[in-house]
């Protein structure tokens, strides 16, 4: 197994909630798609490629770029600056002043999350709309009742959310759960795979829904890309 990078480990060990690199795989199978992070920006230090400029009739190429160059970007650069400092701290023994310490600290968990939540929220997203793939779609069912249950629950959820709304798979009792994150490092459950993330701060639909969050919410759920969510299932099976 190739070894944990520094940065990597920092972001694992900081109380990152959406979800361990490190998670045990479904036995080897003709069907089993992982996620793949080899190109998170945790890994190589640079930002992830959108897959999309813009989604016609959901988001507008004027709304994606300042947030994925912006929030995302900006998010990724300050986490790598913070590494950076650390890594100094370590190889070469900079003294770091304690009340700046502490902050790094938090802004490790805080910045590190955002990261990985804006790439899953990019990476998460589709032209257009589809139905979730079989194996998920039950353990939706089984989880919610229905499909129709988990999606008014999942938008309850967004409609409450002051930042992010989330599906997520525990790899420790296999439940799914629809989880709150304000504040990027506060609300997940710790190791807790996100498979559907929704980014509902303002900077993520004002430009094209202005104060209309439950317009953005509703058009969000037409827009998810259930193959991506699969792979994500598997990674936390």
């Amino acid at each position: 197994m190739k070894d944990l990078s520094r940065r990597n480990f920092f972001f694992a060990s900081s109380g990152a909630a959406t979800g361990s690199l490190l998670l045990p795989g479904m036995a080897e199978g003709a069907e089993t798609e992982r996620a793949d992070f080899s190109k998170s920006g945790l890994s190589t230090g640079q930002m992830k490629p959108l897959k999309f400029k813009e989604i016609p009739g959901f988001l507008s190429a004027q709304q994606i770029a300042p947030h994925h160059t912006a929030h995302y970007g900006g998010a990724l650069k300050t986490f790598v600056a913070i590494d950076t400092l650390f890594e100094d701290r370590f190889q070469k023994g900079t003294t770091l002043d304690p009340m700046a310490f502490e902050t790094m600290q938090r802004q490790k968990s805080s910045r590190g999350n955002s990261v990985l939540l804006h790439e899953m929220y990019f990476d998460g997203l589709a032209l257009t709309g589809s139905e979730p793939k079989e194996e998920l779609k039950k353990a939706i069912e089984n989880r919610f009742g229905s499909l129709n249950k988990w999606r008014a629950d999942f938008i309850a959820s967004a409609k409450a959310a002051a930042g992010w709304a989330m599906l997520v798979r525990h790899p420790v009792n296999g439940k799914l759960y629809n989880v709150l994150s304000d504040e990027h490092a506060i609300g997940p459950l710790w190791l807790a795979m996100p498979l559907v993330v929704i980014d509902v701060y303002e900077h993520a639909f004002y430009i094209d829904y202005q104060n209309k969050k439950a317009d953005y919410i509703e058009k969000f759920m037409g827009h998810i890309d259930w193959s991506e969510a699969k792979r994500r299932f598997q990674t936390a099976s």
